[in-house]
């Protein structure tokens, strides 16, 4: 697989030639909490695939199935709704004014289709997509747009001079770790960047579970670690990371942080 658009981004041929393997883990990155995510099970995957399904409608609606493991037998499954068809739509307004005004280049991490991406472009920025999603990434691929097909946590051009980060959609859980990722994030910063992280709408939600992704028509995935945050939970896991929260803001329905190198 290659970039779209390689003048973007200088880098090695390996870069260009194939996706990530665990020999193109990053050298640097490494440590008991974040080893686990070279075999993690990813969102959605596995199973019969609803979320691969559900990029390639406009009009899916899935079901996220949250069973903590400390939970007593028998406790009912969190159910939370995801519009899938969102994300392979356009950017709305509210997309769109998350990369308004920010400098690039811009990673969007857990990319998906690239609406987000697309979204950098059209305010005049580079940017680069990484998902571990084969469907997310051919989806973005066809787009024209520049994806990656690996995780956050393998090799990722230009570490430590991103400009911008997004995690949007939920992507702050990614992995289930979600101290881990912020520390994967301050390794991709610039030292005058901003992380931009989309959280729960209740301030102190902090919760770290196994999902099962679920369709309407009974399509189920395999089981894999996920986390959901607030902004007072992540400003406390931000400082723990060495980033500072700068900024909160709610806007339709939906609530954001803004961060930094602290």
């Amino acid at each position: 697989m290659t970039l779209v658009s390689p003048r973007l981004w200088d880098q090695p041929a390996d870069w260009a030639n194939g996706d990530a393997t665990a020999d193109t883990f990053t050298p640097d990155f490494v440590g008991q909490s974040v080893e686990r995510f070279r075999h993690a099970t990813t969102f959605g995957a596995g199973g019969s695939e609803p979320y691969a399904q559900a990029l390639q409608s406009d009009d899916n609606v899935l079901y996220l199935h949250g069973h903590r493991a400390d939970a007593d037998p028998g406790t009912p499954a969190r159910v939370s709704t995801m519009h899938a068809g969102r994300w392979s739509a356009g950017a709305d307004a509210i997309d769109r004014s998350l990369v308004a005004g920010v400098a690039g280049p811009v990673l969007d991490i857990g990319c998906g289709p690239g609406r987000m991406i697309q979204a950098a472009i059209d305010e005049g920025l580079d940017a680069l997509g990484v998902d571990v999603s084969p469907t997310a990434v051919r989806i973005a691929l066809a787009a024209g747009l520049a994806v990656l097909h690996r995780s956050v946590f393998d090799s990722i051009p230009r570490e430590g001079t991103w400009a911008t980060l997004l995690l949007v959609d939920g992507n702050i859980g990614i992995g289930g770790d979600p101290d881990a990722l912020l520390e994967r994030c301050v390794s991709l910063l610039a030292a005058d960047g901003v992380l931009v992280v989309e959280v729960h709408r209740d301030p102190e939600h902090d919760l770290v579970y196994e999902g099962t992704l679920h369709d309407a028509a009974g399509h189920t995935s395999d089981a894999f670690p996920w986390a959901e945050i607030g902004g007072g939970a992540l400003r406390r896991r931000a400082e723990r990371s060495g980033l500072v929260l700068v900024a909160e803001w709610t806007c339709g329905g939906r609530s954001f942080a803004r961060l930094t190198r602290a």
